[in-house]
């Protein structure tokens, strides 16, 4: 993987790990939020804000 480009995804990952902790998602099932990859954090914060939106 080019340097750019994981650079990008770390970035991804940190922006969506702060935004589910803001939320109050701090772990998914057994997982800490940093053990899951990018593709397990994008899907649980679309989880996570469809909940939110349902609860308005």
């Amino acid at each position: 993987m080019s340097k750019h480009l994981r650079k990008a995804v770390e970035g991804r990952k940190r922006y969506l790990i702060n935004s589910l902790i803001s939320a109050g998602v701090y772990k998914k099932g057994e997982h800490h939020l940093f053990e899951l990859t990018l593709t397990d954090l994008e899907r649980e914060y679309a989880n996570s804000m469809t909940r939110h939106r349902e609860k308005e």
